[in-house]
This record gives structure tokens, sequence and C-alpha cells, in this order.
């Protein structure tokens, strides 16, 4: 595997923990119906990336293969999760 494949790879991978962080700050004070989080819309956002990726590495390394339903399951309720006691006050 070439520099560029593992690029792809890599950015295939890491690609749904990104979507999740962008997507559950932006819609945070819409779904929760709640004021603003101390944090910074961008601060949330790499809260949630780094969670997400965690939960994505941990199904890698549990499972031995990426892709899992269970792996993708786990990144959601990890990024909800944060995303939801991000809001809540956590820091």
């Amino acid at each position: 595997m070439g520099p560029l494949h593992f690029l792809l790879h890599a950015m295939n991978f890491v690609a749904p923990a990104l979507f999740l962080a962008l997507l559950l700050p932006a819609t945070n004070r819409w779904v929760l119906r709640q004021p603003a989080a101390r944090l910074t819309w961008w601060a949330q956002a790499l809260v949630v990336f780094a969670v997400g990726l965690a939960a994505l590495l941990g199904g890698l390394v549990f499972f031995g293969a990426d892709g899992k339903m269970l792996s993708y399951a786990a990144l959601v309720l990890a990024c909800a999760s944060t995303q939801w006691g991000l809001s809540r006050g956590w820091k």
C-alpha cells in the first residue's frame, strides 16, 4: 500500500467521527433546546471528534477490522453522550 492509499484509508476511517463532530455542536441548540454550552462551537467539535476517534480506534482494536456496525453504534453513542454532557456544563 502506497502513501496515497494509506492517506485515503485514514481519511475514510475518520470521516464518520468528523461528520458527527461537525453536526452535533451545530444542531445542539435546536435539538436540546438549551442555552449555548460554555465551550465554543469549535471546542465542542474538537472534543466530540476526539471521543469519536477513540471509539472508532477501540472498535478497530477490539474487532481487528474497521467498519463493524457495533463500532459505529459505539461511535454514535459516545459522541451523542459527549455532546449532551458538554451542553450540560462538563468541561
